[in-house]
């Protein structure tokens, strides 16, 4: 397992990834980040957590939109099981959410 160092609203991660996967977690992370600069400049400092919060849930709906544009979701939400191609990007959220739950333990 590799780690790779990403900078989210001006503060460096340390994420857990596959080996081979690390370009893609620093693109999310450049992503993610772009989502919680934008809430943070809507909402102002409200905390690093709350901004997270609020990004990952622009960003879930993004996706849940995306898949009903695509016809993989009902309205209601189900889905079918997540594919081999999205086991990567699962990883690194996984990795993400542990190491939010680690900073919100120490606040």
């Amino acid at each position: 397992m590799a780690t790779v160092t990403v900078e989210v609203n001006g503060r460096p991660y340390a994420v857990g990834c596959a080996d081979g996967q690390e370009d893609r977690v620093r693109m999310l992370a450049r992503q993610f980040d772009d989502h919680v600069r934008n809430v943070a400049a809507e909402v102002g400092h409200v905390g690093d957590i709350r901004l997270f919060l609020m990004a990952a849930l622009l960003l879930a709906d993004e996706l849940h939109e995306t898949r009903l544009a695509a016809g993989t979701m009902s309205p209601a939400g189900d889905s079918p099981t997540p594919s081999a191609a999205n086991d990567g990007v699962a990883e690194a959220l996984n990795a993400v959410a542990a190491r939010l739950e680690k900073l919100a333990q120490t606040i």
